[in-house]
């Protein structure tokens, strides 16, 4: 176990975690939300620092980014939890278990550089579950690829507090960020979260020079709105985003909404017609 950076202890000997805006209050021998950030005698630790769960070979594309070094192959990594809590989660066996539930192995951030090295990949990406729950691994690590000529690539849902993502940031290539919708509410209802914290990763990413990508997932009958579709393009126009790449993919039944339908390939072009119209002007579909 390795000892949290962002927290605050508490007089009633919990702790309030300051990584995400959850700022978890969290007592004696628990966890916060995203399950692997447990208070031990008044000390938060992460029990997934260097117990990656999941370890492969993927194409940069695959991250979805299509702007940043198309073509090459990344070392992909991942460590059990999420403080989101998404009713579509396509990797909920590992992003909504705790570390105990997976099986996981022993690789410090020296031995993920030197894997990365060992297979030829020019990147890492810290990808599959939420790497800013894990922010702690992923800056060591992070920090060490650069050290090495390595670049690194962050695969995640944005819900962070700026203090700890100024931390990653100079040591951050790329990003593709998952815009769940552009609604509030809907983050609330269906993700367990909030849309501005995500906004304020977005633009903090790209004011720190980092390679943005975008990626909405259409879900049927949940943020399939062309209106509200529309407001998200607005808002990345208004923003000085106009080539930003944004990724409108595909969803399939999943998780706790195994009763709605795949996307129509219509309401993805659909949206896509609307991104352009608001001067969009890298817009793909995924998942098709």
């Amino acid at each position: 176990m390795m000892e949290c950076r962002y927290y605050q202890r508490l007089e009633d000997g919990g702790v309030e975690c300051r990584l995400c805006p959850h700022h978890c209050h969290i007592l004696e021998g628990k966890t916060g939300l995203c399950r692997s950030r447990r208070n031990v005698g008044g000390h938060l630790v992460s029990e997934v620092y260097g117990r990656p769960c999941a370890l492969a070979i993927d194409p940069v594309e695959k991250k979805p980014l299509y702007h940043f070094h198309p073509g090459t192959k990344c070392l992909s990594i991942a460590c059990t939890g999420c403080n989101l809590r998404c009713h579509n989660c396509q990797n909920h066996d590992i992003s909504q278990a705790a570390p105990d539930e997976v099986r996981s192995m022993a690789l410090l951030p020296e031995e993920v550089v030197g894997l990365c090295e060992e297979h030829h990949c020019p990147g890492i990406a810290y990808t599959y579950t939420e790497p800013l729950t894990y922010l702690e691994y992923v800056v060591d690590t992070a920090r060490l690829a650069h050290e090495h000529g390595l670049w690194n690539i962050l695969v995640t849902a944005g819900y962070v507090c700026q203090e700890p993502l100024h931390d990653l940031l100079p040591f951050l290539d790329a990003a593709n960020i998952d815009v769940k919708s552009f609604s509030d509410d809907l983050y609330r209802r269906v993700n367990g979260a909030r849309l501005a914290p995500v906004l304020d990763t977005i633009l903090a990413m790209r004011d720190a020079g980092v390679w943005v990508e975008l990626t909405n997932l259409v879900i049927p009958g949940i943020n399939d709105d062309m209106e509200m579709i529309r407001k998200m393009c607005q808002w990345m126009a208004d923003n000085g985003m106009h080539d930003t790449p944004l990724h409108f993919s595909r969803f399939f039944p999943h998780y706790r909404m195994r009763d709605i339908p795949p996307t129509p390939i219509k309401t993805l072009r659909q949206a896509r017609q609307i991104a352009h119209e608001e001067g969009v002007r890298n817009v793909y579909l995924g998942n098709v």
